[in-house]
């Protein structure tokens, strides 16, 4: 169980971190971008979602990156049981956000058909940033699933 990929202290598991910490920068740089999506609650809580990702990929990231270099064995229960926990908050609030956008954008582009007509929102632009979000998501599952295994492994 030693082996696992994606395990802290890893360069697979400083891959994962850096597409996690990458795809939610793109999520977040491609709303931002986009007029308007201020005022749309659930654009406004992916931006927030998305960033505490994005910090949260970013510590662990140079956890790894400190680990590689000094050869520590991150797999100390009680550290990996704060990983655990911190990859679930994350990736479930990934989930909620990647989700309530969208369908917001479902609803915007297919039934109201505001993508058009005369409200011409860019909905392109929140279809790419609700796609990466969902990667976002995916990568944070990967990890909270890895973590979890190497705590149960553990005790």
């Amino acid at each position: 169980m030693k082996e696992l990929i994606g395990r802290p202290g890893s360069v697979s598991g400083l891959l994962l971190r850096i597409g996690q910490f990458s795809c939610a920068s793109i999520a977040i740089s491609v709303m931002v971008t986009t007029d308007g999506f201020a005022t749309f609650t659930a654009f406004c809580y992916l931006i927030a979602s998305m960033g505490l990702q994005l910090l949260w990929s970013l510590g662990l990231a140079c956890l790894d990156i400190y680990a590689l270099w000094k050869k520590r064995d991150l797999q100390n229960p009680i550290l990996v049981s704060l990983f655990v926990v911190g990859d679930w908050v994350t990736a479930t609030l990934s989930l909620a956000a990647a989700s309530s956008c969208a369908g917001l954008t479902v609803l915007f582009s297919r039934d109201l058909h505001f993508c058009k007509g005369e409200y011409h929102l860019p909905c392109i632009n929140y279809k790419f940033a609700v796609a990466f979000a969902f990667v976002t998501w995916g990568l944070a599952a990967i990890s909270s699933h890895v973590m979890f295994w190497i705590l149960l492994a553990s005790v």
